[in-house]
This record gives structure tokens, C-alpha cells and sequence, in this order.
């Protein structure tokens, strides 16, 4: 049984990791085996939890002999960092949701992965999950008939969730953190949008919410939102069509979808909507030889990353580290 258990480093413990850590392990099916966080006792404490080893660089708990896979989870702006670093020394990778803080530094990860051979993927938890992949094939099926509504709403007041997300000194706020769901949801669905109209609220260096209308490549303009301060709309998925129709509410994490046929039969698809099916999958794939995830390609995350580039340019929300970057140039 051992043998085939994967073992992680774990690079971040925060409030996700530690929601993670717990899930993952308890399946039996993966094992932290080496932990990195900038405060050494932090390290510790979550690796005692777990039986692991903590690590005073992030190098060497990368680079120790049990490592089978590194999974980053720290605040947005420290992915780019942690995930170069970790592809240089050899290792793979699942990079915690929004891959980075914009798309040239996903750009480049991606193609240090590619000249490197080594897998990366962004740990975009619904694409890994088959509830997601089955409305897809629903819609490429011609089931939902013409659509004329699409919505995805991603808002929860989550400021109290950890102290990231209203930081803008570690990209914290609505786009980055929840409006990446929504957005990439309509990518995967309908392809890259030909147009992209963003309108938010800006509020001590962070980005509240936003509605992002997005217009394919069809004509058809639908709409992601998100917010971290409020629950209006909560988080659903709606896609009304002629022939059918579906409400999807947690649709990042859902393990269950149903199709409401215009005429005949409803359809009920149940499937695991688990943090584990992600760490299920990409073990997998790294164990297959696999250098790109066929459930979270790389361009999907670069499209993603491109498309909230955008959205930010257009709400004129620049963090503090770019705009020092900026100056230093």
C-alpha cells in the first residue's frame, strides 16, 4: 500500500492548505513527506500534524529524495517563485488557482516546463472533477438546443477566510482568488471571448467585485461575477437553452448537475467534486510521464490568465509589488 501512496511536498500552510492536507491524506492515497513556509515554526506545526519534515528553504524540502510532486499553495504573488524553482530543480507541479499574478509570468512557467519536460498544472480544482467535463460534453452534445443565458456568480463574503484575500500586498481580492471559477468556467465552455468588459469596485488596493461580460466567438455575450464581501447571487451556474437547461449552485465543487430537458427525461449526473479527485488525477498523470494535464492544459490557463489581465487592466487594478516593479524599471 505504501508504495503507491504519492508523496507532496507542501509549499504554503495556510488556511487552504490546511483544508487540503486533511482531505487528501485521509484518502489513503497521498502522504506530506516534506514542508516549506517562510516562518519556520508555521513549517513545524503543520508538518508534525502530518508526520512530515519541515524545511528551512523551500529548495531543500523541493528537492528531498521522497518527493514525488510539489503542491504550491501560497498567496497568488509568491506562486511564480516557488513554481520556477521547483521546476528548475526537476520536480512537477500543481500550482494552486490563480496560477499566477498575470500572464507573462504564467507564460513563462510554462514554457521553463516544456524545455524542461516536466508537468505543471494549475490546481484548478472543477476541471479536474468530472461534473464540470460532463456539462461540457452536455453542451458540445447539442443538448441545451440555442443558448441564450449563461451566468456563473462567485460571490461569498470571505474576508474573514484567511488574510490574503483583502492583502493587496499578496494579491488578494475578488478576481484572483473566486472571480477565476466563473471566468474560467465560460472559457472552457465557450472558448476565448473575442470581447471582454469588466466594471468592479476598488477598495484599499484590491478589487471587491466585478462583472465580467464576456462576448464569444458566436455572438453570445455572458456574464462571470464575483465579489468578496458579499453574498449576492451566492455561487451558481446557470445555462438556460432552448431544448434544455441546468442551475448549478457551488458549481466550482459540486458533486452533482442536472439537465432539465425541454422535452424527455431530466438527466442526473452524480460525480466527486472532491479536493482529492485534482491530487487523484494529477498523480496519475505525473506517474504516467504526462508533462501537461489533459483535464487543466496549458492553454487553458494561459487564455484564463489573459483574459483576467484584461479585466484588471480595465478596472485599473495594480498591485503594489508591480507598481514597484514598475519604478525599478
Amino acid at each position: 500500500m505504501e508504495s503507491n501512496v504519492f508523496r507532496w511536498c507542501f509549499i504554503g500552510t495556510g488556511t487552504l492548505a490546511g483544508q487540503v492536507a486533511k482531505e487528501i491524506t485521509r484518502s489513503g492515497r497521498h502522504r506530506i513527506v516534506s514542508v516549506f513556509t517562510r516562518r519556520f515554526e508555521k513549517a513545524e506545526s503543520f508538518a508534525k500534524l502530518y508526520s512530515a519534515k519541515a524545511f528551512r528553504t523551500a529548495s531543500e524540502a523541493i528537492s528531498s529524495d521522497d518527493v514525488d510532486g510539489v503542491y504550491v499553495v501560497t498567496p497568488h504573488n509568491s506562486h511564480y517563485e516557488y513554481v520556477k524553482l521547483a521546476l528548475e530543480l526537476g520536480k512537477p507541479v500543481l500550482c494552486e488557482k490563480s496560477f499566477t499574478t498575470d500572464a507573462g509570468h504564467a507564460e513563462e512557467l510554462i514554457r521553463l516546463a516544456e524545455e524542461k519536460g516536466v508537468y505543471l498544472a494549475e490546481a484548478m480544482w472543477t476541471w479536474f472533477s468530472p461534473v464540470a467535463n460532463k456539462v461540457s460534453q452536455w453542451l458540445s452534445d447539442g443538448e441545451f438546443g440555442e443558448i441564450h443565458t449563461v451566468i456563473a456568480h462567485y460571490h461569498f463574503n470571505s474576508q474573514g477566510y484567511a488574510p490574503r484575500v483583502t492583502d493587496p500586498n499578496r494579491a488578494g481580492g475578488a478576481l484572483l482568488d473566486v472571480g477565476v471559477y466563473p471566468i474560467t468556467y465560460l472559457y472552457r465552455l465557450f472558448g476565448m471571448p473575442v470581447e471582454i468588459k469588466c466594471c468592479g469596485v476598488l477598495k484599499n488596493g484590491i478589487d471587491l467585485y466585478e462583472d465580467v461580460a464576456l462576448t464569444f466567438q458566436n455572438g453570445k455575450t455572458f456574464i462571470a461575477s464575483a465579489s468578496v464581501v458579499d453574498y449576492k447571487g451566492l455561487e451558481k451556474l446557470k445555462i438556460i437553452g432552448t431544448d434544455a437547461r441546468t442551475c448549478i449552485p457551488f458549481f466550482h465543487s459540486t458533486n452533482k448537475a442536472v439537465l432539465h430537458r425541454r422535452h424527455g427525461k431530466k438527466e442526473v449526473f452524480l460525480g466527486d467534486g472532491s479536493m482529492t479527485n485534482e491530487f487523484d488525477r494529477a498523480s496519475e498523470e505525473i506517474r504516467n510521464g504526462q508533462t501537461e494535464s489533459k483535464f487543466v492544459p496549458h492553454k487553458a490557463t494561459l487564455d484564463v490568465m489573459k483574459i483576467m489581465d484584461e479585466c484588471r487592466k480595465q478596472m485599473n487594478l495594480i498591485y503594489p509589488f508591480e507598481q514597484e516593479s514598475a519604478e525599478n524599471r
